[in-house]
């Protein structure tokens, strides 16, 4: 079988009684920490987001779906365009490294809209099952299509195989046949947008993509369902996905996880840092150097990262007076003066002031990075890193798996820990009750009777 219709099969055929006992779970627990970072996206240390609510606005009023935090009652494109953009808006959000894809910032803010529109528009309530079965269909689709790139990004990935993949998984919360679901990729294909120069330059655009991109799947979706005809061959046609916008591809290893069924949300990772994921592990090492050896800003003469290329093409970029936060957050010398000097790059790591910090500019200069024997253009790890202090001593870290990857999960305290950071800087305050009432149905997501029980707590209402 080729691979577009063993994906398609996948996607049609896969039940909540398919997903194993640890799926579930790890579902339960990217929904939750996808939802946090969404809410801290409403925040104001991300201006642009009331700008991205603003634009929707424009686009048309309706009841389909809401913002979260604000619980603007929009179309459901258009709140799923601003619930994308505030999941990615800070690069704080999961990341399935093998795929390089954000496997959820796309997908949970379609599929949520889905099934919020769904109840409310065509009255049919999405239970929690339902929901978890689809975001695993969505999730499968994406990653699955991102895993078979082999040559180095030219397309941002995250946005393109997430909208195939919440396309994918809209679709199987209607219970679309093989037919419908072939159609609805086709259009969703069709639609797709998002290159890397905004990732080179470090541009918001990058979020803005995200967003796009999952108002795009929701869209095509009414397309498809109303009978619009669409291209079929959209993945392997000579103009499809994998030869046109991946280049060299090779499906055999996604073809080999379908056969297995093995469910893709099992090798997703956290974001532990609001940065690129390329300068995670860095991060985790210098964090570990630091503590162990009392480094700072004045006792650090240099530090080297050995790393694959893709690391240092997506974080190997010059500091810059006056970056953007965007830029910043894919900056690997802002990054790292940032640890010696607060111990951990958080969210507040990007305030005005600490983005002028001659500190931290006088110390970028003392940051390199350098090529190791990984020659994979798709691979963030493994690295290395050499820090030489100014007393003459020289230290050393490896790590051939990133902090928050399935080989160095996140437990469970630090998972609330990251939740909590990201309530703390929501648009509107999130109480002790509130947030305890949010945990608890995203530990039982599975017994939810209507998702929109849900969406309600991701909500705060203005006095």
């Amino acid at each position: 079988m080729r691979f577009t219709e063993a994906l398609l099969q996948h996607a049609g055929t896969l039940r909540f009684e398919d997903l194993s006992a640890e799926a579930v779970a790890a579902t339960r627990v990217f929904v939750m920490d996808s939802a946090a970072v969404g809410i801290s996206g409403s925040g104001p240390q991300v201006p642009l987001t009331q700008l991205v609510r603003c634009s929707a606005a424009s686009y048309g009023s309706g009841n389909a779906a809401r913002a979260w935090v604000t619980g603007e009652a929009l179309p459901a494109a258009s709140a799923a365009m601003v619930n994308g953009y505030q999941i990615h808006s800070q690069e704080f959000d999961c990341v399935h490294m093998p795929a390089v894809v954000h496997p959820l910032a796309v997908i949970q803010s379609a599929v949520f809209a889905a099934a919020e529109q769904r109840a409310n528009v065509d009255g049919l309530p999405v239970d929690g099952k339902a929901l978890i079965t689809a975001l695993n269909v969505a999730v499968d689709v994406a990653t699955l299509i991102g895993i078979s790139g082999r040559a180095p990004m030219r397309f941002f990935r995250p946005s393109m195989c997430g909208a195939l993949g919440a396309a994918a998984g809209i679709a199987h919360l209607y219970g679309a046949d093989e037919e419908l679901l072939r159609r609805v990729l086709g259009l969703t294909y069709s639609h797709l947008s998002g290159t890397m120069q905004a990732h080179v330059e470090g541009s918001p655009t990058l979020a803005l993509q995200v967003a796009l991109n999952a108002r795009a799947a929701v869209s095509c979706w009414e397309l498809a369902r109303n009978g619009f005809p669409a291209p079929r061959e959209m993945l392997e046609g000579p103009f499809g996905y994998l030869p046109l916008i991946e280049g060299e591809f090779d499906t055999g290893p996604s073809l080999q996880k379908l056969a297995a069924r093995e469910a893709q949300i099992l090798t997703v990772s956290h974001k532990v840092f609001p940065t690129g994921g390329a300068a995670h592990a860095a991060q985790d090492m210098l964090m570990e150097l630091r503590q162990q050896h009392g480094l700072n800003l004045e006792n650090v003469a240099s530090i080297e990262l050995q790393a694959p290329p893709l690391v240092r093409r997506l974080v190997g970029r010059s500091y810059q007076p006056a970056m953007e936060t965007s830029y910043a957050r894919l900056c690997l010398p802002f990054l790292l003066g940032t640890v010696l000097l607060d111990g951990r790059v958080g969210l507040s790591a990007y305030a005005p002031e600490k983005l002028a910090d001659a500190r931290l500019a006088a110390f970028a200069a003392q940051v390199s990075l350098v090529p190791n024997d990984c020659e994979d253009p798709n691979a963030l790890v493994p690295q290395s890193m050499t820090v030489t202090l100014r007393d003459g001593r020289v230290l050393h870290k490896q790590r051939d798996a990133a902090i928050g990857s399935p080989q160095r999960p996140l437990s469970r305290a630090q998972q609330l820990e990251k939740f909590h950071h990201c309530l703390d800087h929501a648009a509107r305050p999130f109480d002790g009750g509130h947030r305890d009432a949010l945990i608890s149905h995203f530990d039982h997501l599975q017994d939810i009777d209507d998702v929109r029980r849900l969406v309600d707590l991701l909500i705060v209402e203005t006095p």
